[in-house]
């Protein structure tokens, strides 16, 4: 197989597993393959210092097998790891090798050098970190190479050419988590109460929608049904669109793509964020079958809740009830630290402390129970 063909390859798989969770052991192993390592650990990461770093999503796979490394790291060498504040302060998108986001005299001391990553393979792997949405951190750290002779000019170049397609993987996946989506099957997103869904078929009709997603496009602000063909209001909007739209739905035999774009809104409320993503099929010889799925996020939809209801209802305290009101509403934490004039590691300590009074262990635990405790049908899990 070619390198242009392998790179195919896992285009195509992530487009694949951003919808369906089982598939990125498959995935991974493509990429440790085509880029001749023996396994990568991508992570996504909220906060900009070591002291409210925060892990959100991390996994690391050998040739599709899961290793159990996230814990041990978290729970014995993260707080200690003399490279984290490094890794968050790198560019965006840059490359770069393991031992130099470590001093000579760390290189010889760390524990997590020489015990971790060195245990593990990665003594002589690749780091990286991209921006990622909403202000997190796409971390993607690469074990030692295959090759004995170090890592190569076209390893890199591959690495390079795959980033794009890492970070729109990873903001479709934060898309359907915010919606409580996460391992859904394709047809039940269409029962998602919070997040706009469209089918599209190959020549880019619409389908089939949801009901919020059917809303939108009534109320035609922002997006709306052209003769059954999804447009933007504004013309800048919708040439960007119609570019995203013919790479994910392109011409036989050309590479698709996936793409986000924000929308305007001629009312002036806040923007419409679209996520595109191609759905492949070997052939439907000539069958009108699903090509592409659309998620329309409106932030101006969020529910409004009242913080004092809350505190009555589910017994929390007023700041409690402030944070929770204000992550059902889609604010991130960053945001609410900002708004109540608090540091973010004192909005986690909320959070824990309501985990511990309600029981949960997920924020998106504590989010489903808050809409559903103020009337807001909660997603289905």
């Amino acid at each position: 197989m070619s390198q242009q063909d392998a790179f195919d390859h896992i285009v195509a798989a992530l487009h694949e597993t951003a919808l369906n969770d089982t598939l990125w052991p498959r995935t991974s192993t493509l990429i440790d393959e085509a880029v001749g390592m023996w396994g990568s650990h991508l992570a996504v990461e909220s906060g900009h210092t070591r002291d409210d770093a925060e892990f959100v999503f991390g996994d690391a796979y050998c040739h599709g097998e899961l290793v159990e490394m996230g814990r041990m790291y978290a729970n014995t060498y993260f707080p200690h790891d003399e490279r984290v504040q490094r890794l968050l302060n790198l560019p965006d998108s840059r490359v770069v090798h393991v031992t130099h986001v470590y001093t000579e005299h760390e290189l010889q001391t760390s524990p997590t050098y020489n015990e971790f990553l060195c245990r593990f393979g990665a003594g002589n792997g690749l780091n990286l970190r991209m921006d990622g949405p909403d202000g997190l951190h796409i971390i993607w750290a690469f074990t030692d190479p295959d090759d004995p002779h170090g890592w190569g000019s076209e390893q890199i170049a591959l690495i390079q050419q795959l980033l794009p397609h890492i970070r729109q993987f990873v903001r479709v996946r934060q898309a359907l988590a915010s919606a409580e989506a996460l391992g859904t099957s394709l047809l039940s997103l269409l029962d998602k109460a919070l997040l706009g869904v469209l089918f599209l078929d190959r020549h880019g009709t619409i389908v089939e929608t949801n009901t919020r997603a059917l809303r939108i496009l009534r109320r035609g602000d922002g997006v709306a049904d052209r003769d059954g063909v999804l447009g933007a209001r504004l013309p800048t909007d919708n040439a960007k669109l119609r570019r995203l739209l013919a790479r994910a739905l392109p011409h036989w035999g050309q590479t698709v793509s996936s793409g986000s774009m924000t929308v305007r809104r001629p009312s002036g409320k806040l923007p419409l964020t679209l996520h595109i993503s191609p759905i492949t099929h070997r052939a439907d010889f000539g069958a009108q079958r699903i090509a592409a799925l659309v998620l329309l996020v409106d932030l101006a939809e969020r529910p409004q809740i009242d913080p004092a209801f809350l505190a009555t209802t589910l017994g929390l305290s007023r700041a409690e009830s402030r944070v929770a009101a204000a992550l059902a509403a889609g604010h991130r934490v960053r945001d609410i630290a900002v708004a109540t004039h608090r540091t973010q590691a004192a909005v986690r300590w909320h959070l824990r402390q309501m985990y511990a009074k309600l029981g949960l262990s997920r924020q998106a635990d504590l989010v489903r129970l808050v809409l559903s405790t103020v009337g807001v049908p909660p997603p289905r899990a």
